[in-house]
């Protein structure tokens, strides 16, 4: 991806892990169909996290060509569900990255754009792992916040960029 900075320019590179066979979320493309949503809204079908990473584990990272799952950034283990509420944690390759927000920000709306609007998703950085934990985390589960980023053509072109890869969802091309 051009015109992005490069925070890490050497990240460690991990095999990705098996695509899981996800029920109600597999049949469904980057947006969520409709009538599928009436359908799970009125059934209330659980989602387990494994679905639930299966959407984002191939999201292409902002810097490199490669997953956030084969930078380890994502992980099922850091996604959690509860009810209505979807926790994903992620983990930057460099305490100092400047992409995290971006990273965060992809993450957040490849799940808005896959999830019946019945779910809740908090986005945050792993504790520790980043410099700017806080403020990371508060730009990315602040609604105003954003909405703002995604009236940003320039950000929205990075983010279409890292989500036109989500689909494989852990399968290589």
């Amino acid at each position: 991806m051009q015109d992005v900075p490069v925070y890490n320019a050497n990240p460690t590179v991990f095999a990705p892990s098996k695509p899981s066979k996800s029920s109600l979320l597999s049949a469904h493309s980057l947006w969520w169909d409709e009538e599928l949503d009436v359908k799970a809204e009125s059934e209330d079908e659980e989602i387990k996290p494994d679905e639930i990473f299966d959407l984002i584990r191939s999201i292409t990272d902002p810097e490199h060509p490669l997953t956030l799952e084969q930078l380890a950034v994502v992980s099922s283990p850091q996604v959690a569900v509860s009810g209505n509420f979807v926790n994903v944690e992620f983990t930057p390759t460099v305490p100092h990255c400047g992409m995290s927000a971006i990273i965060g920000l992809s993450i957040r709306v490849r799940l808005l754009r896959s999830l019946p609007n019945r779910f809740k998703v908090d986005v945050r950085v792993k504790p520790g792992s980043h410099n700017s934990e806080n403020s990371v985390n508060k730009q990315l589960n602040d609604k105003e916040r954003v909405a703002a980023a995604l009236e940003n053509d320039s950000l929205i072109d990075v983010v279409e960029k890292c989500l036109s890869t989500a689909g494989r969802r852990g399968q290589t091309p």
